[in-house]
C-alpha cells in the first residue's frame, strides 16, 4: 500500500451544525422542564448524543507542514495533507505526523577504514517524511530507524575507503579526506536507499567530523608531514633542474662564455646547491682563474 488522501469536509460548516444542534437540544430541554411531552426530552437527548458522539469528535486542525494519518478500526483510511480546519469520520483515529525538515547530528563513531586505520567519523543528515503510510506502518519507529540506519551507512562508508592515500599514483583514488564531495554524494545515495523503506527522503548528508583516532593521530601526522616534505623537495629539485637547463641553454645560444664539460659540471653543481639549499647560501668570490 501507498499513501492515499482522506476525504474531509469543511470544519467551520460542521462546527456551525454542531452549534445549531446544541442550541436545539438546549431549547428542547428548557421546554420539557414545563411538563412538555416526554418525546421532547428523548429528542433533546438524541440530538445531544449526535452532537457529542458524531459531530464534535470529527473536528480537527492540520497545521502547516503537518499531516493527520487516519485509521479506522485498525485499517489505514488515508492521510490529510491539506492545512486548515476539517471534519472527517468521528471514528477515525488521527495520528499527527510532521513533514518538516529535520537535522540529525550523528555522534562520533570509531571505525577502521579500508586499510585498517582506526578513525573517528560523524555525519549531519537533513531528512523529512515523504510517505506517511510507510513511516507509520512499514517500520516500528521511523525516527529511531533513521538514527540506526544512518549510523550503519556512515560505518559502511568509512570501511569502504581509506582515510588518506600516501602513494603517488596516476589513477585517482577516492579517500575520505580528499574526495569530500564524492563521499558526501555516495553517503546521501546510500542513506536514501536505506531510509526510503520508511518513507523518508534525504535532503542532504555531509560528513561533519573526520579524524584519525587518538592512539594513531600523532604517528599519522608525522607520516603526513614526511610525505609533504618529500613532495616539496621533489618539486624544488624539478624546478632547479629546469632552471639549470635554461641557464646553460641561454649561455650557449648567446655565446657569452664557452664552457667545457668540467666547467658545466661545476656550474650545475653550484646552481643546484644554491637552488635546493634550505638556507641562504654565502657566495665565495674567486679572484683568480676558474681553475684556481
Amino acid at each position: 500500500m501507498k499513501e492515499k488522501v482522506t476525504k474531509t469536509y469543511n470544519g467551520f460548516l460542521m462546527l456551525a451544525v454542531a452549534i445549531i444542534l446544541a442550541v436545539a437540544a438546549i431549547v428542547l430541554f428548557v421546554l420539557s422542564a414545563d411538563g412538555s411531552p416526554v418525546w421532547m426530552i428523548v429528542l433533546a437527548s438524541i440530538i445531544t448524543a449526535v452532537d457529542v458522539i458524531l459531530v464534535l469528535p470529527g473536528l480537527f486542525i492540520v497545521n502547516p507542514n503537518e499531516t493527520k494519518v487516519t485509521i479506522l478500526f485498525g485499517k489505514y483510511a488515508g492521510t490529510v495533507r491539506e492545512n486548515g480546519f476539517f471534519w472527517a469520520n468521528p471514528f477515525f483515529a488521527k495520528k499527527k505526523m510532521s513533514l518538516r525538515a529535520r537535522n540529525l547530528s550523528g555522534q562520533k563513531l570509531k571505525v577502521n577504514d579500508k586499510v585498517g586505520n582506526p578513525i573517528e567519523i560523524a555525519a549531519v543528515i537533513v531528512w523529512k517524511v515523504e510517505d506517511t503510510f510507510k513511516a507509520s506502518f512499514d517500520v516500528d519507529n521511523y525516527e529511531q530507524y533513521v538514527i540506526i540506519q544512518s549510523e550503519a551507512s556512515v560505518r559502511h562508508l568509512a570501511q569502504s575507503y581509506p582515510y588518506d592515500s600516501f602513494e603517488d599514483t596516476n589513477e585517482e583514488q577516492l579517500t575520505l579526506r580528499a574526495s569530500t564531495e564524492k563521499i558526501n554524494q555516495m553517503l546521501e545515495a546510500e542513506l536514501q536507499e536505506r531510509l526510503g523503506r520508511a518513507g523518508v527522503t534525504v535532503i542532504e548528508a555531509r560528513l561533519s567530523h573526520l579524524a584519525y583516532a587518538p592512539e594513531i593521530a600523532e604517528a599519522m601526522l608525522r607520516r603526513q608531514q614526511a610525505s609533504a616534505v618529500v613532495a616539496a623537495r621533489s618539486q624544488i629539485v624539478n624546478g632547479a633542474v629546469s632552471m639549470v637547463e635554461m641557464a646553460l641553454s641561454q649561455l650557449a645560444e648567446k655565446h657569452l662564455v664557452d664552457l667545457d664539460e668540467e666547467k658545466k659540471a661545476a656550474m650545475v653543481s653550484n646552481l643546484l646547491v644554491v637552488l635546493c639549499s634550505e638556507s641562504s647560501t654565502s657566495p665565495v668570490i674567486n679572484t683568480g682563474t676558474l681553475y684556481q
